[in-house]
């Protein structure tokens, strides 16, 4: 029983840290139409910016829970499935993609805030 409830838990860690990362890329294109609506509809601008924010806070919010979930995958993706030259591999590229994905969250993360709170 705990052998199942153990794979249940890392199944459903990987699916929260799935859905944070959409979450999070759909709160960074609120913001963008939000920011972008501010300059078209002036008389609402100070509301959308209230909007904003809400999202940039969210972003944030989604940024430390994939934060969680992921370093928690680094504990339950041990296995050697592809083989121990494909895993080789594999590591490698995860380190990169990482590497690329916080450079991103970081870029993101500052574009976001000069937009909600301009």
């Amino acid at each position: 029983m705990l052998e199942k409830t153990k794979k249940a838990a890392i199944v459903l860690n990987g699916f929260t840290h799935d859905f944070a990362t959409g979450y999070w890329l759909s709160a960074m294109i609120s913001i963008f139409f939000l920011h972008r609506f501010q300059g078209q509809y002036p008389a609402v601008a100070e509301l959308l910016g209230s909007m904003e924010r809400f999202f940039f806070w969210n972003t944030v919010g989604a940024a430390a829970v994939i934060f969680a979930t992921g370093g928690m995958r680094t504990f339950t993706d041990v296995d050697n499935i592809f083989g121990p030259e494909a895993e080789i591999i594999r590591r490698k590229m995860l380190i990169v993609k990482h590497v690329a994905l916080i450079l991103l969250f970081a870029a993101g993360g500052y574009w976001a805030y000069t937009r909600a709170f301009h």
